[in-house]
């Protein structure tokens, strides 16, 4: 497969990189976010279980609007969507009901980017190699997990706070944003 040479296969990778940080960052270190905030910390318990249950739905319509729409503006708008949804949680007061409406919009955002991650590699590449090249943009997701996961805690020692770390998630999007947008859908030889 050409996909290896190809720009917009490793932007693809890259942006993975930041759903990985993010949902990884959020479903470990929000806990401890919201009892720092005061929130007890039973809300968090909620909020997660918001985030699974409206991920359904956030999944399924990416899906479907990636069968009519190009699929990395899609993934652009996602990640911008998740980065203002982000800075408005963290930028106003934090509370056990603004942690359950984040809960429920993230949960539209959560992993509504897969659909559309996986319909572009096989709308450019194919579906002969589709569970390597899937399994590569997944190992660069999973690198944004560790560090989401390490880095939240690691920027926590040194500060005191999550600050930082939900500032390295919002920055995220805008990045993942910015690499997906120029992706062309155009496929690249015989899909098969």
């Amino acid at each position: 497969s050409g996909a290896f040479g190809n720009r917009d296969f490793w932007l693809l990778s890259l942006g993975f990189f930041a759903c990985g940080f993010q949902v990884v960052f959020i479903a470990i270190h929000l806990p401890a976010f919201l009892a720092d905030e005061g929130v007890d910390v039973s809300v968090a318990t909620v909020v997660l279980a918001l985030i699974g249950l409206v991920n359904i739905l956030g999944s399924y319509l990416a899906g479907l609007w990636g069968g009519r729409m190009r699929k990395p503006m899609l993934l652009s708008w996602i990640y911008l969507a998740r980065g203002a949804l982000i800075a408005g949680f963290v930028l106003m007061p934090v509370t056990a009901m603004s942690a359950y409406i984040f809960g429920a919009l993230m949960g539209l955002f959560w992993l509504s980017t897969v659909p559309l991650t996986n319909g572009t590699v096989a709308s450019v590449w194919g579906v002969r190699h589709m569970s390597m090249l899937g399994g590569i943009v997944f190992f660069a997701h999973q690198l944004g997990s560790f560090a989401g996961g390490w880095m939240g805690g690691w920027l926590y020692d040194r500060t005191g706070s999550y600050d930082m770390a939900w500032g390295v998630a919002i920055g995220l999007s805008v990045i993942a944003a910015a690499l997906n947008w120029p992706i062309s859908e155009r496929p690249e030889g015989k899909v098969a």
